[in-house]
């Protein structure tokens, strides 16, 4: 059974950068579209972005577009959220999931196309 740990949240100032980290155990993520995704308060769950199994292409919500990185570290098993540029409104509980879809896009990467999921981490962006 796929199991994915995140880790890395936080309470951070706005303008200030955290790393997270989807750690994947008893699967190899090379083989499955990894997204991030977010959820605040009272809101829907949303994308933010994900790295395909298809061709490894990367794609991001415009939201986080310029501030937000993803990679993968194959020897690690591990696909990392770069989030950089801070802001109030990032603030959420951050969620890994898998997808077995290789052609997801921006505008298609909605939760319920994703399989698995991690238990997820919170981010706070506050002063």
């Amino acid at each position: 059974q796929v199991q994915l740990v995140e880790s890395g949240g936080g309470l951070v100032q706005p303008g200030g950068s955290l790393r997270l980290s989807c750690e994947a155990s008893k699967f190899t993520l090379d083989y499955y579209t990894l997204g991030w995704f977010r959820q605040a308060p009272g809101k829907e769950r949303e994308g933010v972005g994900f790295i395909s199994s298809g061709d490894g292409s990367i794609h991001y919500k415009d939201s986080v577009k310029g501030r937000f990185t993803i990679s993968r570290d194959i020897a690690k098993n591990t696909v990392n959220l770069q989030m950089n540029s801070l802001k109030p409104e990032d603030t959420a509980v951050y969620y890994c999931a898998t997808s077995v879809r290789t052609s997801l896009t921006e505008a298609t990467m909605v939760p319920s196309l994703f399989q698995s999921w991690g238990q997820g981490t919170q981010v706070t962006v506050s002063s």
